[in-house]
């Protein structure tokens, strides 16, 4: 890491200048891979940080003559990259957070947000993962997410319920990439939670095992345009008209992708089929 001292340090100086609360910024599993922690926040608020921080690290990066990429799978073999939201719920009134009971225990309100999460994540897919590369990340290794169970501390889910004190209850939706207009992700993630507030939702119960071949998301991004066009109470919160015209552009997109002729297949196909 210490090849990066420079780099990193002009980061946090930007970060300084404009505002920006990070909070850490280390090496992850893959290579010449980092990642940020942003102070928990407003939505909103954090949705324009992390908007701003990428174009930040994007021009400090060609400052210092490297390239960084916020590509969900930029590399074979290696890890992808995600883009974790922690999400809870504040009382107005109170400010006390509505996940958690007088005990320090897990109250009802909890459980609805986990069932809404479940319930209608798999159809705002294309609002966390809009691109056909995103769908490369979600593969049976590097503890990706394939799927809407959850669990304490789990990895090998797609909705992580991290342990700490009753003041920072929290479900971590670990299914958006860093390829993944933060607004549209914070969005759809609360969408979700407020759907399963409003209707009381049941959660499953957590898992305790692994889970890294339990797939309920879809698998490429034409199957998750196809969740979301048929999801009506998702479109009904996020607005219908924006959902339709953000399929649009995403079908060009995917269509746009079909045309191109891939490595893989003149290797594996060009002469052997």
């Amino acid at each position: 890491m210490n090849e990066f001292d420079p780099f990193f340090e002009e980061v946090y100086d930007h970060c300084d200048a404009i505002g920006l609360d990070i909070d850490t910024l280390t090496h992850e599993g893959g290579a010449g891979q980092m990642e940020i922690n942003f102070n928990h926040g407003d939505a909103l608020a954090l949705a324009d940080q992390a908007f701003l921080f990428k174009r930040t690290v994007r021009q400090t990066a060609l400052n210092h003559g490297i390239h960084a990429t916020f590509m969900a799978k930029p590399m074979q073999f290696q890890p992808g990259s995600s883009m974790h939201l922690h999400c809870s719920v504040l009382d107005k009134k109170t400010g006390k957070n509505i996940f958690a009971g007088p005990d320090g225990e897990e109250a009802d309100p909890f459980f609805h947000a986990i069932g809404g999460l479940q319930s209608y994540l798999p159809t705002g897919m294309a609002l966390m993962a809009p691109f056909v590369n995103s769908y490369r990340r979600l593969s049976l290794t590097y503890d990706a997410p394939r799927n809407v169970a959850w669990g304490y501390d789990n990895r090998t889910v797609g909705l992580r319920v991290p342990m700490g004190t009753s003041n920072s209850k929290r479900v971590e939706n670990r299914i958006p990439g860093a390829d993944a207009n933060p607004y549209l992700a914070i969005a759809v993630t609360l969408a979700c939670v407020w759907l399963g507030l409003q209707e009381k939702a049941s959660a499953s119960k957590p898992v305790i095992k692994e889970q890294d071949k339990l797939f309920t998301l879809p698998r490429n991004l034409d199957a998750a345009l196809d969740k979301l066009e048929k999801a009506k109470p998702l479109q009904d919160v996020l607005g219908a008209r924006f959902v339709a015209l953000f399929g649009e552009v995403k079908r060009a997109e995917a269509e746009a992708f079909l045309d191109v002729i891939s490595p893989w297949e003149r290797e594996y196909l060009l002469l052997n089929v």
